[in-house]
């Protein structure tokens, strides 16, 4: 295997790792005998992220949030029965709300403020590790300043907005009278009732959410921004019936006046990725990929993966986020291994979240700070830790990328088609090329090789999985192309040497 890189270095293709904050503290709560804040977080921790070969690490869940908010979390009866089916043994004390109902950008003080913060984001700059943060757009938590300081900050509805749509308006005491408001929402469900949607139409309201996201900027090195196409200007207006002016332009270049190599990744849906990296979104949520996996076919994915690098390198690649079904839970084993070869293997920043490598399958909503007890699944621990040494590769993370062709391995063998395939280029000429056959059946296909370094040279090709090898002439792999039989979700990731 070629030599690791440098993971301090920029990179062209950085790994990031979620972590819920909250849940995270519990356990360590549960040890220390007493509250946990961030200051308890282990530097063997932080080490153990760097030397996984990680560039980001998402803290979720860090801002202050209200009781108002935590009480309707715990008596809403349908988030109940989620919270109960992932802890049978639900404690009141295990709700606390939503951390998408937020109070105030500051670090909630049960967790160590915004100082504990500050030292955390210093230990996390010793080891290379950038930090980053969320940011909701969309709305607020009951409890937030602005309903008494700034109400119009938020859509107003009528009496009959709240007769005709009880579960998009809600009645608001005020100390300077009652307002009926509207729940943040998205136009295809109804509100999320811990929360009051914030009018983009409102012009000071969009100020002040710059603001907001200038004095983050200033507390961490990214933010992960929430439903980011919700303001969207035809978005908004379907949902609202107003229509508001484009924020996200504005707000990512004032940022980045002060802080020029700030990061937005954007959870964006509904295919409008594209529309938000023109709008200065440095990474956007890749849902089809994840969603073309699930179902389970090649051709489709391969087809995505056939989108220009213009638009690949700026997506984010996960196979489980907060909001998603955990992976372990979602894809049988094998399926798992081979949807995550082909999707940390693709070009694009690669996302993981907290369990996945341990193969946990009880997803945590946003509302638990407690997680259940799960049995770690050895055998996909190991093959992640196998993957991850492959993505500090330096052909992986700043090389060049391909998506090669697959040819039918004989007349009438329509197999070829399952494969997904694509080769990294290193600036030292290092090769890694990936095949999988995407299937539930054995396949074969030859590959095309467009390496014309091939030629008179006798090629060796180590799988860094599966710790195999094989001798090939290259001018056979010109003339032909690279004969691949995999059994069904199988896969190699092959370091390519030239002798």
């Amino acid at each position: 295997m070629k030599k690791m890189e440098n993971i301090s270095m920029p990179v062209r293709y950085p790994s990031l790792y979620q972590v819920n904050t909250r849940v995270w503290l519990t356990e360590l709560a549960e040890g220390l005998g007493r509250p946990a804040t961030l200051d308890d977080i282990a530097d063997s921790d932080l080490d153990r992220f760097s030397n996984m070969g990680f560039d980001w690490i998402w803290f979720l869940s860090v801002w202050r949030t209200g009781l108002t908010a935590q009480k309707v979390s715990r008596q809403n009866p349908e988030w109940r029965r989620d919270f109960q089916e992932t802890l049978p043994d639900l404690r009141e004390e295990n709700i606390a709300g939503s951390g998408f109902a937020i109070t105030g950008y500051t670090v909630h003080p049960d967790i160590g403020g915004d100082p504990a913060l500050a030292r955390l984001r210093k230990r996390l700059q010793k080891r290379g590790l950038k930090l980053m943060l969320d940011f909701v757009p969309n709305h607020m938590g009951l409890d937030h300043p602005w309903i008494e300081e700034h109400p119009e900050y938020f859509v107003a509805g009528t009496p009959d907005d709240l007769q005709r749509s009880p579960k998009n308006y809600t009645r608001v005491k005020r100390k300077e009278g009652e307002m009926i408001l509207g729940y943040g929402r998205d136009p295809y469900f109804s509100g999320w009732p811990d929360t009051l949607q914030l009018d983009y139409s409102n012009p000071s309201l969009q100020e002040a959410m710059s603001n907001e996201l200038l004095k983050i900027s200033g507390q961490c090195d990214g933010v992960r921004c929430d439903m980011a196409m919700l303001i969207l200007p035809d978005i908004f207006q379907r949902t609202w019936g107003r229509r508001p002016e484009l924020f996200w332009p504005k707000a990512t270049k004032k940022v980045r006046e002060q802080a020029p190599d700030f990061c937005f990744m954007a959870e964006v849906y509904w295919d409008l990725e594209w529309e938000l990296q023109q709008q200065g979104f440095d990474y956007t949520y890749d849902k089809r990929l994840y969603d073309r996996l699930r179902e389970g076919h090649a051709r489709p994915v391969r087809e995505h993966l056939s989108a220009s690098l213009d638009y690949q390198n700026k997506l984010s690649r996960f196979l489980e986020n907060h909001d998603e079904k955990r992976a372990a839970a979602t894809f049988d084993l094998k399926v798992h291994q081979a949807a995550a070869i082909i999707t940390y293997l693709s070009p694009g920043m690669r996302f993981f979240h907290q369990g996945q490598f341990e193969g946990r399958k009880k997803r945590i909503s946003p509302h638990l700070v407690r997680a259940p007890k799960e049995a770690v699944n050895v055998e996909l621990q190991l093959f992640y830790d196998k993957l991850l040494n492959v993505l500090r590769l330096p052909a992986v993370r700043q090389g060049q990328w391909r998506l090669l062709e697959c040819l039918p391995a004989w007349d009438g063998n329509g197999s070829w088609d399952s494969f997904i395939s694509y080769s990294w280029l290193g600036s030292g000429k290092e090769h890694v090329l990936t095949a999988v056959n995407y299937a539930s059946y054995p396949s074969q296909c030859y590959l095309k090789m467009l390496f014309p370094e091939f030629k008179n040279r006798s090629v060796r090709l180590m799988d860094l999985i599966a710790s195999s090898s094989f001798i090939r002439e290259g001018n056979e792999l010109l003339e032909r192309g690279l004969f691949v039989d995999l059994k069904p979700w199988s896969y190699h990731v092959f370091d390519v040497e030239i002798s």
